[in-house]
């Protein structure tokens, strides 16, 4: 896999160097030059695979030129260690349970694999590296997690004061050992500022090998284009047009699904729901991205005001705000509309969600409502 600088100011590097190095020179974000389709007869028995077996195929052809078919199966094996269920809410709704990993949110999938990359990279070079990244919640827990005693690898993750969850804040600060959390006072959007400038920092770079964990660094979002697949897989059998509601706020979930799309997912149309946080449905609705300071919400993970993966998401989706927007549709939703939906949803169902799916079940809901069409609905639940 060869990577290029969305601000085309950089060189191409290699898969490993993009991992490592996590953000261009030039401050742009690594996108592969090509994204592989899956052959055919992949879809054919799809639904005969297991969620590891569906990795395992996926990683191999946009992996495959970089690493052995035995390397890749043991990345993936020590990775992908827990399922993502597909369970029905409400008729032709379901819902898409990503909390299964040790933090019990979504970026476990993101997170170990990445650490399983490095660590096979790590090995061959006998180099050692920093991990450094920001999170507004469940990113610290999932790389804290992911990366906890894993040989050559330090990290470092910056939250910001007063705004996780008490046990998110929990899984940062407790593990010890290779894993020190900085409290910042401040939003996500300064923790992820300050990233950023660490990364552009020759001396500091060159100093300590700094390597982010953020969903910048593409090998994030590789492997959370898996449990896209492996919904297809739990629902080909409906014989309905899909569409998948995504709960964002750095848009790193939602690009790795256009990136499975791209590969030849059949998903009809994804829909991009946020908080009140609602600079990517704004540009949906009207062409004109604004970003704009973050403000607090229940939905803390997506309290982000400036998404990073936005170009990627843009470059994805076909890079014209004519057909980013007819592929993904903008929904976002107040805090109290979000209780509203959480209570309605358990009064009628017995099923419990956390305010960021309930924001996705949201987006799908008036999606539903608005056509005229059988389809079948999902929306992820990110977080327990």
């Amino acid at each position: 896999m060869q990577l290029y600088s969305t601000n085309h100011q950089s060189p191409v590097v290699s898969l490993e160097e993009a991992v490592f190095r996590g953000l261009p020179p030039d401050n742009g974000l690594y996108m592969p030059e090509v994204i592989p389709a899956m052959p055919a007869s992949f879809f054919e028995h799809i639904q005969d695979l297991s969620l590891q077996e569906i990795a395992f195929e996926v990683s191999s052809v946009l992996l495959g030129d970089d690493i052995s078919a035995t390397d890749l199966a043991q990345i993936v094996e020590r990775a992908i260690t827990f399922e993502a269920p597909v369970v029905e809410v409400e008729p032709n709704k379901y819902v898409l349970e990503l909390f299964h990993g040790p933090s019990m949110a979504f970026k476990d999938f993101g997170a170990r694999f990445m650490a399983s990359l490095m660590s096979y990279f790590l090995q061959k070079s006998q180099k050692e590296i920093r991990i450094l990244v920001a999170t507004s919640g469940d990113t610290g827990g999932a790389v804290a997690q992911g990366f906890f005693n894993t040989p050559g690898i330090s990290v470092t993750i910056l939250y910001p004061s007063g705004k996780v969850s008490d046990i998110q804040e929990k899984q940062l600060t407790t593990l010890g050992g290779n894993v020190k959390a900085l409290e910042v006072d401040g939003t996500f959007d300064d923790c992820q500022w300050l990233v950023k400038q660490a990364f552009l920092d020759a001396e500091l770079t060159s100093r300590f090998n700094l390597a982010s964990a953020n969903s910048i660094n593409i090998s994030r979002l590789i492997p959370q284009s898996f449990y896209y697949f492996g919904t297809y897989a739990q629902l080909k059998k409906t014989g309905k047009p899909l569409v998948i509601s995504v709960p964002s706020g750095n848009f790193g979930n939602l690009s790795a699904g256009v990136i499975a799309y791209r590969m030849g997912l059949p998903v009809q149309q994804f829909i991009a729901a946020t908080n009140i946080n609602n600079i990517v449905p704004r540009y949906l609705a009207s062409g004109y991205y604004e970003p704009k300071p973050s403000q607090e919400t229940i939905s803390n993970a997506m309290d982000v005001g400036n998404p990073s993966n936005f170009i990627r998401m843009k470059i994805l989706g076909g890079n014209s705000y004519e057909r980013v927007a007819s592929l993904i549709s903008g929904a976002y939703y107040d805090d109290n509309q979000t209780k509203v939906a959480l209570k309605d949803v358990y009064e009628r169902t017995g099923y419990i969600m956390c305010p960021h799916t309930g924001v996705a079940y949201l987006g799908l809901s008036d999606y539903m409502n608005r056509i005229a069409q059988d389809v079948t609905g999902v929306f992820l639940s990110t977080a327990h």
